[in-house]
């Protein structure tokens, strides 16, 4: 890993990041960090589910990974991290940590699935993918954008590659803390997500 994407990964603030502008599975981004607050909350399971269910079905779907999806991941990553280290003490942190290793292996999977079909090569760095040309408009309009989706390029070949690659990268860059956990619990899952990195 390019040490300027592990130092992006590493250091990015959700606040820097123009979720709007970044397309999911349903629409775009908007209030992915009202949900990673919930998340990192731990203290509403229904909250939690709620939260949740909105991020992992708007990061992937069928298989497709989204712009959404790498800077979702590098969230992600950390509220797992963080359920981990709780979940002893927590049931909802509990609760969290064993539903998003099962997301996370999803997501890897989709990357491997990706990675076995010729495809460009990703964006030199991860910050690349918020580059103004391959941002979607200021405003949502719903009826524009399924016009763009019909269009044969919707997303050139190496971004729509680096929607791959860079959620790979962005769990990989975690992947000390998670050989670090010692929760028995977890074992079998955690070890599954590693064999994936």
């Amino acid at each position: 890993m390019k040490e300027e994407n592990k130092a992006y990964i590493t250091g990015l603030d959700v606040r820097d990041v123009p979720w709007h502008r970044l397309t999911t599975a349903y629409g775009r981004g908007t209030d992915f960090p009202v949900y990673f607050e919930t998340l990192f909350k731990m203290d509403d399971l229904k909250a939690v589910k709620k939260a949740l269910y909105e991020l992992t079905t708007n990061m992937e779907h069928q298989s497709t990974l989204w712009h959404g999806t790498p800077f979702g991941m590098i969230f992600m990553s950390r509220v797992l991290i963080e359920a981990l280290n709780k979940s002893e003490q927590n049931p909802i942190a509990n609760f969290l940590a064993d539903e998003l290793l099962d997301f996370f292996n999803c997501i890897l999977q989709c990357y491997h699935d990706g990675d076995e079909m010729e495809h460009a090569d990703p964006l030199p760095f991860f910050s690349d993918m918020l580059k103004e040309e391959y941002l979607w408009s200021e405003e949502y309009d719903e009826e524009e954008e399924e016009m763009r989706y019909e269009e044969d390029e919707v997303f050139p070949d190496d971004l729509f590659y680096s929607f791959y690659y860079y959620s790979w990268q962005a769990v990989l860059a975690h992947k000390d803390k998670l050989e670090q956990c010692q929760l028995v619990e977890y074992a079998p899952k955690i070890a599954k997500v590693l064999a994936e990195l």
